[in-house]
């Protein structure tokens, strides 16, 4: 007796329910209604949310990539036009120092015309001056040429008439070459 006692109260004893076979239809029955809740639950409550967001995630991705396309397609366009005005700016630059190389070359062929007409007034005048100076320097030579000329005459032969027409006449040939 004393062994069926034991053996009674073994079986009496609390051991891990999970594992006490009697149980099982009850866990089996309580497992398949959560498993049926969660599911319920995930189906009509989680999932749809977050197919919400992720159709939201899809859209903000979709419209920020049409967004960055259209800036994308508005930087080339503003590249495009910054170039333009860029070749336009300096075509212009070429023009006006092309317009102003012309100005100040006319304004230097003009003024380099003045000043060679000047330098050829001073050099006609010099060379006027310079030929009469050079004919009262060739009129002051032959005077003078003529006076020692006489003066020689006189001394070569003291006593006689030196003919001024002649010895006038012997000096210019003379000078002439």
């Amino acid at each position: 007796m004393a062994d069926d006692a034991t053996a009674a109260a073994a079986d009496a004893a609390p051991g891990m329910p999970q594992l006490d076979i009697t149980s099982f239809p009850n866990q089996i029955f309580w497992l398949v209604v959560t498993l049926i809740a969660i599911y319920l639950i995930v189906s009509r409550v989680a999932i749809p949310r977050i197919g919400a967001v992720l159709a939201e995630r899809q859209g903000t991705l979709t419209n920020d990539l049409a967004t960055a396309e259209d800036l994308k397609r508005q930087a080339a366009e503003a590249e495009a036009a910054y170039n333009q005005a860029l070749a336009d700016a300096r075509s212009e630059a070429h023009r006006i120092a092309d317009e102003t190389r012309a100005e100040i070359q006319a304004e230097l062929d003009s003024a380099i015309a003045r000043a060679d007409a000047e330098i050829a007034a001073k050099a006609a005048e010099s060379e006027a001056r310079i030929a009469e100076i050079q004919a009262g320097a060739l009129k002051s030579v032959e005077a003078v040429a003529g006076d020692v000329a006489a003066d020689i005459a006189k001394a070569v032969a003291p006593g006689q008439s030196v003919d001024a027409k002649a010895l006038a006449d012997a000096v210019a040939a003379r000078m002439k070459g």
